[in-house]
């Protein structure tokens, strides 16, 4: 039986060693926390995952949570004016519905069940000496914990990472007694509203610690309007703030938020980071290799919610990986190989994160703008959530946008 080390906790982490786990390998799990510990703690991600990243649960028999969590039907786009008033507001509908659940009900869940099917979980906050040790004793080191020491394993791909900074301030508030959008009330949809050089705000339902909920999720400009959130602890400031700012941009969404209460005390975090693409491969002093998954390897900005998509991807891609290996080792070319497998879909993700974080172009509008008049161009867009691979057929270039745009219209 092969042994596979699986170091980190998360969405990628927890989908690998379990469907390993079910494949028969002898998995090891270290994570830097215990289940109690994660329930317990601060909210980690806005997770919204669309229909290809869910099914790579259900296949697994992993969607625990599917009948609590609000099926999410629509994603809809605002554009705020000069004025704060909506210029372009419109909702398209997703082919297969996307769901949310707070990671701290589902890793924790996970991190349980991964013990009761007999895995060994070690809580340990691994250290690159702790992985020299352990890569002689297991077949293969996948680590995906994407903060901290381990990270600096693996280089940066330059070629791949444009950008040096971190693109936008993040700022999030899970909580309850958002009202209904007045527009489409009869279903759930995630709210992406664009307030133009200043940034975005995300209201997506989710499921939580306490059942049914809503994330409001503040993407600033650095040094902007909405980069006020770095060194505010108190929760309860932290959402008046989050509160004062879509009063101010987004009057729209402030209007259905004036009864809103935090759920939980961990229900607030901010942050920010750079958008990064790294080297597969991280080199222990040993001469040991190890694999990187996920957001070690590919760390997108979250304007485009694909975090735990892209998660549930690359588990999904490297399971296969692992599964067509057989016996044979996994050296640093099989390593490359199952990473160019996950950058097949992940390279699409990149490209279009890294365009929405910029000005977008006179075409880009055109799109946003066609949608509120032309449904099939909003569901198209809509769905690009769930395939950004269709992106290259509409949305980068100007003629192809163009030609897309006749052929709906015409």
């Amino acid at each position: 039986m092969r042994k596979i080390l699986v170091v980190g906790a998360g969405q990628s982490g927890l989908q690998l060693a379990l469907g390993l786990q079910q494949h028969g390998y002898e998995v090891t799990l270290m994570s830097n926390r215990t289940a109690d510990e994660i329930r317990s703690g601060r909210v980690m991600s806005t997770q919204c995952m669309f229909h290809t990243a869910l099914q790579h649960e259900r296949d697994l028999q992993l969607n625990f949570w599917e009948s609590q969590a609000p099926r999410i039907e629509g994603l809809g786009v605002s554009v705020a004016g000069p004025e704060s008033q909506r210029v372009i507001d419109w909702v398209g509908r997703l082919d297969g519905y996307a769901q949310s659940v707070d990671q701290r009900v589902k890793m924790a869940g996970w991190m349980e069940t991964f013990a009761q099917r007999g895995g060994q979980l070690v809580i340990h906050g691994a250290a690159v000496s702790d992985l020299d040790y352990f890569s002689r004793a297991y077949d293969l080191v996948l680590v995906s914990a994407g903060k901290g020491e381990l990270v600096s394993m693996f280089e940066r791909d330059a070629s791949r990472s444009p950008y040096g900074e971190p693109q936008r301030a993040l700022a999030v508030a899970y909580v309850h007694g958002l009202g209904p959008r007045p527009e489409h009330p009869e279903f759930d949809a995630v709210r992406c509203n664009l307030v133009p050089g200043v940034g975005e705000l995300f209201v997506m339902p989710t499921y939580t610690l306490s059942g049914r909920a809503d994330i409001l999720f503040w993407e600033g400009v650095p040094g902007g309007p909405l980069d006020v959130f770095r060194g505010v602890k108190d929760p309860s400031e932290h959402l008046a703030l989050t509160l004062e700012l879509m009063e101010r941009f987004t009057p729209w969404e402030y209007a259905r938020a004036t009864n809103v209460e935090l759920t939980d005390a961990g229900g607030t975090l901010s942050g920010r980071y750079a958008p990064t693409v790294r080297n597969p491969i991280g080199r222990l002093p040993g001469g040991g290799s190890v694999l990187g998954v996920a957001d070690v390897v590919v760390a997108n900005d979250p304007i485009t919610g694909q975090g735990s998509n892209s998660a549930s991807k690359c588990a999904a891609a490297y399971l296969a990986a692992i599964l067509e290996h057989g016996d044979k080792p996994f050296d640093d070319d099989w390593m490359r190989a199952a990473f160019d497998r996950y950058w097949a879909t992940a390279q699409h993700v990149t490209k279009w994160t890294n365009a929405m974080l910029a000005p977008p172009p006179e075409h880009v509008l055109d799109v946003i703008g066609a949608a509120g008049q032309l449904q099939p161009v909003a569901d198209r867009f809509a769905n690009g959530f769930n395939d950004p691979a269709d992106f290259e057929n509409f949305f980068y270039e100007p003629d192809k946008a163009n030609a897309y745009l006749a052929s709906v219209s015409g």
